[in-house]
């Protein structure tokens, strides 16, 4: 009897918005820089909260996506949140920022700026 193993997802996936994005912030930055890190932190009502970073190296465990020319570096402590996400970039009347479809997610906040999984 064989066992299959099934495949990870990837970590993240980026859509174009948010390389044309992640490229103009690299291109801004006064540093060298080898892309942006993503993770999660404890704040919030509903418990957790996407950032965003420059990263100026690779850290030792950090999960490497590179896609559509551009490199984004996953935090190891946020990378069993963050399997299977998208990250976007939208801009409209009310904001800008880079926004994450995250299937891991149970809950979300009223305000949008937390989630629980």
């Amino acid at each position: 009897m064989t066992t299959t193993l099934k495949e990870r997802p990837k970590a993240l996936t980026i859509t174009d918005a948010a390389a044309a994005r992640v490229k103009a912030l690299m291109e801004k930055s006064a540093e060298p820089i080898v892309g942006l890190r993503v993770g999660v932190k404890t704040r919030g009502c509903s418990g957790m909260s996407y950032f965003v970073e420059y990263a100026k190296e690779k850290r030792k465990f950090e999960e490497v996506v590179e896609d559509k020319g551009v490199t984004i570096l996953i935090d190891p402590a946020a990378t069993m949140f963050l399997i299977g996400s998208e990250m976007d970039y939208v801009e409209d009347k009310f904001q800008s920022g880079f926004t994450f479809k995250n299937p891991n997610e149970k809950a979300r906040c009223g305000c949008g700026e937390s989630f629980t999984v």
